[in-house]
């Protein structure tokens, strides 16, 4: 199966021009592509993972990709797939934001740039050389070769004007246009790749390419585009957000436990297209994992094979033991054997209470935590068996919460009923 039919068959291409001339020349060639991450964050997020993937599938098939970090298109603003504008940052912030995010993209798709140049995916920024563009020149070498008629009829410019749109943002597709030109010329760039909401820029980067080059309409130009699906979940919810907003690559802000529980939890209809999205499982396996979902869906093989995969390449295989192990944790109620990075990760959105280390009666801990609403339902909770204490069920009202209940001296972990934790924290 050649790289495109994989591609298909794994739902990736929702849009490639000319896909005949494309498959001929990355079955005949090693063929240069990119695809743009402006730094609009500190942090890449988990919408991010299906370029950055793609990047590497295109690596894996021989290929040469180059991880675009737009520190001069990230000054402006993309205004596609938005009904706003952008609010816009400071230099200094882009800049900082632009090395997080190349930081971390080679980090997960292990990138070491001192290999061979054809072995390995390089980064570039495109400030190197929109930043020494002067106005002059962007509108002398690019901004005539567009007419305001073919930018109005772009999707992403054609939705914002009814509300109004910046010629800040207005300009972005030229801005793009010039970073595909730049790669073309100077890496030998043919292909450029990106979400779907990416074709109207690729498109004219094309365009640009052809009418800057002078090459005639009906030439054949060595430049091609294509797009990935938008991510859509069955539930009709949007993918990559949780209730506590959105899932980031950086482990300070998801962490791998609450990334290794996001794909954990994924719906059954979903499990197996995102598998083929975001995995290099073979296709024998992917099958063998679809009709486990349909013969056992309770067991949930297809979904932990999915959370395996993508904790380790995001964060590698330590983090997904870690992962593992305060899921199997919570899941079993033994909670004593978790460290102080487990507890960190395993109960980051619980709620907390701080206290000093002093013995204190069980009761007047769960009122003063708000655990439980009064002494009186206090001691009902602990009569009935709600209350757990690192794991274990107390009964006692008399109990008093001792050292010996916190774990490293720093936590004990409370649960009340079935799925209520609650994190004491002593100072």
């Amino acid at each position: 199966m050649d790289l495109l039919q994989d591609l298909q068959k794994r739902g990736l291409i929702q849009q490639v021009t000319d896909e005949e001339g494309l498959n001929d020349h990355l079955t005949k060639d090693q063929v240069a592509l990119y695809c743009g991450f402006d730094p609009t964050a500190d942090s890449l997020h988990i919408g991010h993972l299906l370029p950055l993937t793609m990047l590497k599938r295109f690596q894996l098939a021989g290929h040469r990709p180059i991880a675009l970090i737009g520190g001069g298109t990230g000054m402006i603003g993309d205004p596609s797939g938005r009904d706003t504008e952008r609010s816009l940052n400071t230099e200094e912030t882009v800049h900082q934001y632009a090395q997080a995010l190349e930081k971390q993209i080679k980090e997960i798709l292990q990138i070491n740039e001192t290999d061979d140049a054809n072995t390995t995916i390089r980064t570039r920024n495109n400030h190197d050389w929109l930043g020494k563009m002067t106005v002059i020149d962007f509108l002398r070498d690019a901004g005539k070769h567009f007419t305001v008629n073919y930018m109005l009829a772009k999707e992403s410019v054609s939705a914002r004007i009814e509300q109004g749109i910046s010629y800040t943002e207005f300009s972005y597709m030229l801005l793009q246009s010039v970073d595909f030109l730049n790669l073309y010329e100077k890496d030998n760039v043919a292909l450029q790749i990106g979400g779907s909401d990416q074709w109207g820029n690729i498109t004219a980067g094309l365009e640009f390419i052809r009418r800057s080059r002078n090459i005639a309409e009906d030439e054949t130009i060595k430049a091609f585009g294509l797009t990935v699906p938008l991510i859509t979940k069955a539930d009709g919810s949007k993918f990559g957000k949780t209730a506590g907003g959105a899932v980031w690559l950086d482990p300070e802000k998801t962490t791998p436990y609450e990334f290794y529980q996001f794909w954990y939890n994924t719906d059954d209809r979903d499990v197996i297209k995102f598998i083929k999205y975001f995995t290099f499982l073979d296709f024998a396996e992917i099958e063998a994992l679809e009709k486990e979902v349909e013969a056992n869906p309770g067991e949930r093989a297809a979904q932990k094979r999915l959370a395996e995969e993508m904790t380790i390449l995001v964060h590698g295989k330590e983090a997904l033991q870690q992962a593992q192990k305060i899921s199997e944790a919570l899941f079993s109620g033994n909670l004593k054997e978790l460290t102080l990075s487990d507890i960190d990760q395993g109960f980051r959105d619980v709620p907390s209470y701080e206290t000093e280390k002093t013995d204190q009666p069980l009761v007047d801990l769960l009122v003063a935590a708000k655990i439980s609403s009064s002494k009186r339902q206090a001691r009902e909770d602990i009569k009935n068996g709600a209350i757990y204490i690192n794991g274990d069920r107390q009964q006692d009202i008399d109990y008093v919460v001792t050292a010996a209940d916190r774990i490293e001296d720093t936590f004990t972990i409370i649960r009340r009923g079935r799925r209520n934790y609650f994190l004491v924290r002593y100072e």
